[in-house]
C-alpha cells in the first residue's frame, strides 16, 4: 500500500508522493528544494536539428485521432503457428508466472492492419478499432535525454552516461545515423543542447515532425521522475507520470499526457515509437496503461460489455477536440462504476492509438528506479539491463526482452521493469527497433 500522498499542487509545479527516495543515494526519485536560479552552460547557440519553432501548445485540447479505415472490418488475427528451429528454452520467470516463449525464433510482425476491440455502428457502416505494426524500414530518428542535475542537491550521477550509452547503442545495434539523433545532456556546452523544459518539447516535436508508415522513432530519457495529481480522470491511482526537467525548480515538470499528446497522438498508423524511460514511478510515463501483460498475455478492450455504443459516441467527441462530449458520453457508465473503471473507460477511450507505440520503462509507477554503478561506471540500472539484454541476444521478441531485462536486474534491484503499448500486441513477435 501506498503511503497517504501530500496535497498535490497543479501540473505547473513538481509534487511529491510520499517524500522523495531519490533524496539518498541510489534512485532517480524526484527531487525537492527551494527553487534555484537555472543559468544555461555558455556556448553557441546552433542546434543539431535546424530551427527550433516556440513550444508546442499547452493542453488546449487533443489533436484529431485518425479515421477508421474503409470497408468492412476483418477480425484481428491470432499470431502463425509455432515457427520451426531450435527446441523451446526451458521457462523464464516474471513476476511469479513461468513463461515459455514459443519455438524457433520470433517472427518480424504483420505487415496488414489488425483490428481489435468491440464492432460499432458508424454512421454508414461498422467499424472497429485498429493499428498497424511498423517494419522500422523507414526514416530512423532518436531523441536521448540523460540529466544529472549537476550542483543542485538531487544530483545523480548515471543519466548523462545513459544517453550517450543509448546514442551509440542505436547507431550500432539499429543503424541509427548521428545527424538523425539528438542527445540533450546537463553538460553539454550549446544551450540548446541542455536538457531543459523548453528544449525537451522543442525536442520531442523535433522526433515526431514528418512522420509517415514504417519510420521508427527511438525516445529515452534518464533522470528523474515522479508523479502528479491526474486533472483529467485517466489514471487508476488518481496521479499523473511526469519527468524532470534540469531547470524544474523554476519551469516545472513535463506530465505524461502531453507527452502522449505529443509523441503518440501525432503519428501516423504503422510508425514506431519506442521509448525508454529509466526514471522513478515510470511504469506509464508515456499514459500508455490499457494493453500491456508480464505475462505476454494479450488484453483486449472490453467497451461493448463495459459501456457498449456509448464508447464510440465518446471517442467520436475526442476526434472532434471536445472533452466535454467525451465525458458527457461515458456518464452513465461513469455513475455506477469505480474509480478504477472509470480510468481504465477514459484511458482506453483516449489514449490508443493507430500507431505502433512502446513503451519500456524501468520501474512500477509505485517504484524507484536505482541510479548505480556496473562495470565501474554510473549507470541507470533500466537503460544498462536493456542494452546488455539486447548485447547478449539481438534476436529477442518483446515478450523474451522484457524477461531478459527482469533477470538482469533481479539479483540487484528490486524495481520490475515494465512494457506498454497503444495497442493489444503480440509479444511474441520480434523486437525491432
Amino acid at each position: 500500500m501506498h503511503a497517504a500522498p501530500p496535497s498535490i499542487p497543479s501540473h505547473g509545479s513538481p509534487a511529491p508522493r510520499g517524500g522523495y527516495p531519490g533524496q539518498f543515494a541510489g534512485n532517480h526519485a524526484p527531487p525537492q528544494g527551494p527553487p534555484t536560479p537555472y543559468v544555461p552552460p555558455p556556448g553557441p547557440s546552433s542546434s543539431p536539428y535546424g530551427a527550433l519553432p516556440g513550444p508546442p501548445p499547452g493542453r488546449q485540447g487533443p489533436p484529431s485521432q485518425y479515421p477508421p479505415p474503409p470497408g468492412p472490418p476483418r477480425n484481428y488475427p491470432p499470431p502463425p503457428g509455432p515457427p520451426r528451429g531450435y527446441g523451446a528454452p526451458p521457462p523464464q520467470m516474471s513476476s511469479g508466472y513461468a513463461y515459455t516463449p514459443p519455438n524457433g525464433p520470433p517472427q518480424r510482425p504483420p505487415q496488414q492492419q489488425q483490428f481489435y476491440g468491440p464492432q460499432m455502428q458508424g454512421s454508414n457502416q461498422m467499424q472497429q478499432s485498429f493499428f498497424q505494426y511498423s517494419q522500422c524500414n523507414g526514416k530512423k530518428k532518436a531523441l536521448c535525454i540523460g540529466i544529472n542535475y549537476i550542483g543542485q542537491k538531487e544530483e545523480l550521477r548515471g543519466c548523462i552516461n545513459d544517453a550517450n550509452n543509448m546514442k551509440r547503442f542505436l547507431g550500432t545495434q539499429f543503424g541509427y545515423k548521428e545527424e538523425d539523433m539528438v542527445i540533450l545532456t546537463d553538460d553539454a556546452r550549446d544551450p540548446r543542447q541542455v536538457p531543459t523544459r523548453q528544449n525537451i518539447l522543442r525536442a520531442m516535436e523535433w522526433l515526431v515532425r514528418d512522420a509517415h508508415p514504417h519510420d521508427s522513432l527511438f525516445f529515452h530519457y534518464s533522470g528523474h521522475g515522479g508523479q502528479t495529481e491526474d486533472l483529467d480522470g485517466d489514471e487508476e491511482d488518481g496521479y499523473d507520470e511526469v519527468i524532470y526537467p534540469v531547470d524544474f525548480k523554476v519551469n516545472g515538470h513535463i506530465v505524461d499526457d502531453l507527452m502522449h499528446d505529443i509523441m503518440v497522438k501525432r503519428l501516423p498508423a504503422g510508425c514506431r515509437l519506442t521509448a525508454i524511460f529509466d526514471s522513478c514511478h515510470s511504469g506509464t510515463a508515456l499514459g500508455m496503461d490499457g494493453f500491456y501483460s508480464t505475462e505476454g498475455k494479450i488484453k483486449e478492450p472490453n467497451l461493448a460489455a463495459e459501456a457498449g455504443q456509448s464508447f464510440m459516441s465518446a471517442a467520436t467527441s475526442y476526434a472532434r477536440g471536445d472533452m466535454g462530449g467525451v465525458f458527457s458520453s461515458v456518464t452513465g457508465f461513469i455513475k455506477t462504476a469505480s474509480h478504477g473503471h472509470k480510468a481504465e473507460a477514459i484511458s482506453r477511450t483516449t489514449k490508443t492509438s493507430p500507431a505502433d507505440c512502446i513503451s519500456w520503462s524501468g520501474c512500477k509507477d509505485s517504484q524507484t528506479s536505482a541510479d548505480t554503478e556496473e562495470a565501474g561506471r554510473a549507470t541507470g540500472a533500466m537503460s544498462y539491463a536493456f542494452i546488455k539484454a539486447l548485447r547478449e541476444n539481438p534476436q529477442q521478441s518483446y515478450q523474451q526482452l522484457l524477461n531478459s531485462i527482469r533477470d538482469n536486474l533481479r539479483a540487484k534491484y528490486s524495481q520490475k521493469p515494465q512494457l506498454s503499448s497503444s495497442h493489444p500486441m503480440d509479444t511474441n513477435l520480434l523486437f525491432i527497433a
